[in-house]
């Protein structure tokens, strides 16, 4: 099969080239691969992979052999599929617990854009507690993961604020208020942050007493310096996050409002994996509002 595999030679770390078939486990179907997202943690960690490794966490396509253990979907079926690795390629070898049959009104383009950006809104909100009538920062908010965290924060009755460079749109999915800076913004009960660096250290200053601050991305590669004593504060927490693993009731959860116009999906880049140089640079250059997509030939 052809792949985009770990090579030191590319400025993104990655080549297109021939590569083993998958070799699914009793446990995994194999899926022939239609379309994948790109994520700055996936592309970001390509560089640092040992060569030949195939890299990519989210790709929809079809079942081309079912699990030999019985579970999970028959061949033919459309799913919507997450792993630490192998997105990017003709096939994917995955574990049933890792995905999701995709709804026939859900194309399988937008479908791809859901698995990590989509899993973490969703993750990181339902860990901060309820959130119904409280105010909600979402950093980073143009962003994949910020945009599905305004959608589902407003829908469970939130007073979502949005920071974002470019917040056109933001409004629509439910942001109340759009900014550009930080400075005007009154205190917040929960934060989801996705740029680290100064951003987090602000955020942090604007976080109340008793609130939670969920550090879910670090898009700025900055570091993160806090003044002395901007800790010895009364009592609220910041949290590290990572979404783990298990997707396949979040993704059923994530379809199934897409399915129903609950979520809006945007792509803000799509074209061939040949391209997807092209794709990283934009997602990196904050280009790219909402996901990148790549057409798997």
């Amino acid at each position: 099969m052809r792949a985009l595999v770990t090579t030191p030679d590319t400025k993104f770390g990655l080549q297109l080239r021939e590569a083993p078939d998958p070799a699914p486990s009793p446990d995994q179907v194999l899926v022939e691969v239609r379309h994948a997202s790109l994520n700055h943690g996936d592309v970001g960690y390509s560089a640092t992979e040992a060569p030949g490794k195939v890299m990519g966490w989210d790709a929809a396509g079809v079942v081309v052999q079912a699990a030999a253990d019985g579970t999970g979907p028959e061949v033919g079926a459309r799913v919507l599929t997450y792993g630490p690795d192998g997105a990017w390629a003709q096939k994917r070898a995955v574990s049933v617990n890792e995905l999701a049959v995709v709804p026939d009104s859900v194309d399988l383009a937008v479908a791809s854009t859901l698995p990590v950006a989509g899993v973490t809104a969703v993750r990181a909100l339902h860990r901060s507690g309820a959130i119904a009538g409280k105010r909600v920062l979402v950093t980073g908010a143009s962003g994949g993961v910020g945009r599905y965290a305004i959608q589902i924060a407003a829908r469970e009755g939130a007073h979502v604020v949005a920071l974002a460079r470019r917040g056109e749109g933001l409004a629509e999915l439910g942001a109340r208020e759009v900014v550009a800076d930080l400075d005007d913004v009154e205190p917040v009960d929960v934060i989801l942050e996705n740029v680290g660096g100064p951003t987090l250290v602000r955020a942090w200053a604007l976080l109340k007493t008793g609130g939670v601050l969920q550090s879910i991305g670090w898009t700025s590669m900055e570091p993160a310096v806090f003044q002395p004593y901007a800790t010895v504060v009364p009592a609220k927490s910041l949290v590290s996050f990572q979404a783990g693993n298990g997707y396949a009731s979040d993704l059923e959860y994530l379809l199934k409002l897409v399915a129903d116009g609950e979520l809006k999906v945007d792509i803000g880049w799509r074209g061939s994996w040949t391209d997807f140089d092209e794709a990283a640079a934009a997602l990196f250059g904050r280009q790219v509002s909402g996901k990148a997509v790549l057409d798997i030939d």
